[in-house]
């Protein structure tokens, strides 16, 4: 089945059974030529922690990162130290949802809904509002809108690099 939705085609697939060899990423390059592809079509402003010898990251586990040469790093820096890297639930999840439906908040679904009451309870009366976002950044854009909204005010105070 087909149908259009707005300037979307939505098609119908079955879900396969899921298999965690999917999801392994293999390794083009050197970690040299990574670094020049990088220097390449990455902007310089995108930083990147030691720069002078970064590590090439080729998998994660847990809260563990890997890199080319098979060495092991405790991740105390990335994005995902809430779940892991990698967390088998997690991908399962993920997994499931985007086979029967990748969508956003724009319609109605069921598990927009049963994840916003489940995170409600856990929260005071008054901030039982969920926004959806989809990462650390456009949190922080809604967060903006937000206070401008509420205040009528429109400057912003950014601190970089504090002591």
């Amino acid at each position: 089945m087909v149908s259009h939705i707005g300037n979307s085609l939505h098609t119908d697939i079955a879900l396969k059974s899921y298999d965690e060899s999917e999801f392994d990423i293999k390794e083009f390059y050197t970690r040299e030529k990574t670094l020049q592809l990088r220097d390449t079509y990455i902007p310089n402003c995108t930083e990147l922690f030691n720069r002078h010898s970064p590590l090439k990251i080729v998998r994660g586990q847990g809260t563990h990162m890997y890199d080319q040469l098979g060495n092991k790093y405790l991740d105390c820096i990335n994005n995902v130290a809430h779940v892991g890297h990698c967390h088998p639930y997690v991908n399962k999840q993920i997994y499931r949802q985007m086979g029967a439906c990748a969508t956003n908040n724009r319609y109605l679904h069921d598990n927009t809904v049963v994840l916003a009451e489940k995170l409600s309870k856990t929260l005071p009366k008054s901030l039982q509002q969920i926004f959806y976002t989809n990462s650390g950044s456009e949190a922080n854009d809604l967060a903006i809108r937000l206070a401008r909204r509420f205040t009528g005010n429109y400057d912003i105070l950014a601190l970089d690099k504090y002591v």
